[in-house]
């Protein structure tokens, strides 16, 4: 799909279909509920996920509307309360509110609409003939946020006040300078590292913070936000950033705004039948464009702030919860939204060092659950004798038993080196890939002819548990990872050898019967099978421990489990389900199903219901389609090898291992315009989507050679840009 058809389909969209079936492609207009009240018990300390969600990967924002106040919670990756202790006081905390009283509505007279094209978002307030729209937007180029406030109707009363929680461990102080608000946040007490943000916001044209909203003039707000991570005197610049604002710089900002939304939606694309998996597909990439950008802050589990109290601290829990909004990045060609993830692990290491020497008498790192930016761990010491007593508690860290945190953290390391084959990246993981490595390489038992993991818990607190299945998975992925990465950088060598014995002497997934089948046990010895949680699938993805290409018994046992399971709405793990049926071939029209209903089981701005963990879910819909569409795992590209014939689909540079940037059509169970851009000159390896016909290669427009066979291989060069076409096709 070309930039203008991307553009087209985000502009009749919501004419196509009616906006409550599409949800206006993003928020639903319907009316939206205390947001800034007690929040819902479905998230605990955190906000209402029916908001709407906006930001530009460092400096996010949502809004909800309340007692006529319609408030904007201004939020900052990296604005965290940072201390490495479990107290309760760690984690992300809120920058401020910005509140616009406007007089004579009711909570039922708000309703909200977006578009993720480029997040502008337009409030309305509308009651007995008297009507308010508001619009709003945050820069992706910079920390500046706009707000045009109309009177449609009749006159309005406006007050404008920004504001901020109380906190006793807070520092917090407010102003005005000449016409500009301000606001000042620290945490600069009792903590490891001090932390701070400042605000400075500005009516154009207008003065004071009580107007008339007079119909047929607009109101605008400038806001800028800056943490001291970024400038050192961060209340000075938004004062200097908000002072040479005018009229002109809004629309200025806007055009800049535009181009970046316009390049990153034309980076990929995808088209297909289903229009509301279409829709999801690309609202969860809207949804990390918002919150992830910053390379060194990440968002954590929610993504957005809106309180001073988020669950599980709001931190990176590492026992899959922080790497799953990740996982679909790399495939759909958004490596600046998914490389941010890498930063709190690696600033980890020398921590993760000590514990491996103090907790499991190891080299390499060993991870606790739950860490944040710059070092720090938010699950240390917690005050709890019953975790102590049980061991899930150890040196001070919280581990649940579990020794997988820190080969987690590689998932998405592996799939963005085998997606570029950057060799710059690839030596900035490779310190930690190695640590990782080497950890399991002490922590390994070899026995009876194979090696055996011991006292490693699949799920929280399960027990000393006997090979389970997810830290296989693990392990074959971290050996593979490290041995490409060993032979492309030339680095430890020698070593290989070890890594490739125990790749070949690793104990095999374990087995069972249940219910007449053959499926996977959770462990060997230890947890058997779990009904509420998918982990028991997760060797296959995100391991990418099981293929297409692995022993027809094992895939049997595999799907056999994924029919077992069930876990489509899985409150924790359907984030790999989906991707795991669809990585063994499972039915494809039950996946395709499925995953359109769990495309409807969201609020409107597509945080799933009943799914408390944030953002975790929010690529779930585009990273199924992107397997759907276009699988590689193991170097082989299997072109909509488990998507409905029957349906119309195509895409646009989706990248694959081997990093190629490959399109393709499917139209009445053909495919067509198969193009690939190989980036590095790796072999390239497909299977023949034109079954037992000849394929003609044309290299940079000059007709090439001719392949055949059902796996196609042929080498390419760096840059090379490269057509397939079947011979049966005279359009060559």
């Amino acid at each position: 799909m070309d930039k203008i058809s991307v553009n087209l389909f985000f502009l009749l969209v919501s004419i196509i279909l009616p906006a409550q079936d599409l949800k206006c492609f993003a928020v639903n207009p319907v009316p939206f509920k205390n947001y800034w009240t007690k929040p819902p018990q479905r998230i605990p300390g955190n906000f209402s996920v029916d908001a709407p969600l906006l930001g530009n990967g460092d400096l996010t924002m949502s809004i909800g509307f309340k007692e006529q106040t319609l408030r904007f919670y201004l939020s900052k990756n990296d604005f965290w309360r940072l201390r490495s202790r479990a107290d309760g006081l760690s984690g992300p905390r809120v920058v401020g509110f910005v509140n616009l009283k406007i007089e004579g509505f009711s909570d039922g007279d708000f309703t909200a609409s977006q578009l993720i094209r480029n997040g502008l978002t337009t409030c309305v307030l509308q009651n007995k003939g008297k009507k308010v729209k508001v619009r709003s937007w945050v820069s992706a180029a910079t920390n500046l946020i706009f707000i045009e406030i109309s009177a449609i109707s009749k006159v309005a009363n406006l007050t404008i006040s920004l504001t901020a929680p109380e906190n006793k461990m807070s520092r917090l102080a407010s102003g005005k300078a000449e016409d500009i608000l301000w606001l000042n946040r620290a945490f600069k007490d009792t903590v490891d590292i001090s932390t701070e943000v400042s605000v400075a916001l500005k009516t154009i044209s207008h003065s004071g913070e009580t107007l008339l909203l007079q119909p047929g003039k607009k109101v605008v707000i400038a806001i800028a936000v800056e943490s001291k991570f970024k400038k050192n005197e961060p209340l000075a610049y938004v004062l200097s950033q908000v002072k040479k604002l005018d009229a002109q710089s809004v629309s200025t900002e806007f055009r800049v705004h535009q181009k970046w939304w316009d390049a990153y939606w034309n980076k990929t694309s995808v088209t297909i039948a289903d229009t509301v998996l279409m829709k999801a597909w690309y609202q969860g990439l809207y949804t990390m464009a918002a919150c992830s950008r910053d390379p060194e802050f990440p968002p954590g589990l929610f993504g957005w702030t809106t309180n001073d109290t988020p669950a599980w601290n709001g931190d990176y829990h590492l026992n899959y919860n922080f790497q799953a909004p990740f996982y679909s990045l790399f495939a759909a060609n958004h490596l600046e939204q998914g490389s941010p993830q890498d930063a709190p692990l690696m600033d980890f290491i020398p921590r993760g060092k000590w514990y491996a020497r103090n907790v499991t008498n190891t080299g390499g790192i060993l991870y606790p659950v739950g860490i944040g930016p710059l070092g720090i761990e938010t699950t240390r010491d917690f005050p709890v004798e019953e975790w102590k007593k049980s061991g899930n508690i150890e040196q001070g860290g919280l581990f649940w038993q579990q020794r997988s945190n820190a080969a987690y953290g590689l998932v998405n390391m592996a799939q963005h080196w085998r997606c570029t084959y950057d060799t710059d990246y690839g030596r900035k993981i490779y310190p930690y890939v190695l640590a990782v490595v080497n950890f399991w390489e002490d922590y390994l038992k070899f026995e009876n002819g194979r090696y055996v993991i011991y006292g490693d818990a699949i799920h929280e607190g399960s027990g000393k548990d006997k090979n389970p299945l997810l830290s296989l998975g693990l392990i074959q992925n971290a050996l593979d990872l490290v041995i490409d990465l060993s032979s492309v950088l030339k680095e430890d060598e020698e070593r290989q050898a070890k890594w490739k014995d125990i790749l070949a002497k690793l104990s095999e997934f374990p087995v069972q019967m249940r219910n007449g089948r053959k499926v996977f046990r959770y462990t060997e010895q230890g947890v058997d099978w779990v009904d509420g949680n998918g982990l028991g699938i997760q060797q296959i993805y995100p391991c990418n421990a099981i293929t297409l290409d692995s022993h027809p018994e094992l895939l049997e046992v595999a799907r056999n489990t994924i029919d077992e399971m069930q876990r489509w709405q899985d409150m924790n793990t359907s984030n790999s389900f989906f991707v795991a049926a669809i990585r063994v071939g499972y039915d494809s029209s039950k996946v395709i199903r499925e995953l359109h209903n769990y495309a409807l089981h969201t609020f409107p701005n597509g945080f799933q219901l009943d799914n408390p963990h944030g953002i975790e879910n929010s690529c779930t819909v585009t990273n199924a389609i992107n397997e759907m569409l276009c699988m590689s795992v193991g170097n082989v590209i299997r072109l909509f090898s488990n998507y409905p014939k029957d349906q119309k689909a195509g895409f646009k540079n989706l990248r694959t291992w081997g990093a190629f940037l490959v399109s393709a059509s499917l139209n009445d169970g053909i495919v067509s315009d198969l193009n690939i851009l190989s980036e590095k000159g790796k072999p390239f390896t497909i299977i023949n989507p034109w079954a037992g016909k000849r394929v003609v290669l044309i290299r940079n427009g000059k007709t090439g050679e001719t392949v055949s066979g059902v796996r196609i291989s042929f080498q390419t060069s760096p840059n090379e840009e490269i057509k397939l076409r079947s011979l049966s096709n005279n359009k060559i």
